[in-house]
């Protein structure tokens, strides 16, 4: 059993978890990489907005693997991949998921999120 702390979202630290209405599409550089209406938007606490893309919307090869993983309190372990551009450059651990989160953000399960440095997000 883990002694890391799980915490569930409230009014202290809120977090929503919704559908996006309408297209949401990312961009590395000048290449698409996702593009989906089946996004959804989570908004925790005071944090920007974070569109969370489903896995399928998101094209694989741009994906590497890593290591790296982190613990959220509220959601759960976080995976995380790097981004390889059609250039061949590629920027580590920006793209993160949580392959197991908790109820409370059950919905983000095989979804990826980005890093706003390494990516362009346009939510139409």
């Amino acid at each position: 059993m883990s002694d890391r702390p799980r915490l569930t979202p409230d009014a202290t630290h809120p977090i929503t978890v919704e559908p996006t209405p309408g297209r949401v599409r990312v961009w590395l550089g000048e290449q698409l990489i996702a593009d989906t209406t089946h996004a959804m938007t989570v908004r925790e606490a005071t944090y920007p907005p974070v569109q969370y893309i489903p896995r399928d919307d998101v094209v694989a090869d741009v994906l590497t693997a890593s290591g790296h993983g982190t613990y959220c309190p509220y959601k759960g372990d976080a995976g995380y991949h790097g981004l390889r551009g059609a250039d061949g450059t590629e920027a580590p651990n920006k793209a993160w998921f949580y392959a197991d989160p908790y109820r409370a953000v059950a919905e983000i399960a095989d979804h990826l999120a980005f890093y706003p440095d390494a990516v362009r997000v346009e939510v139409e």
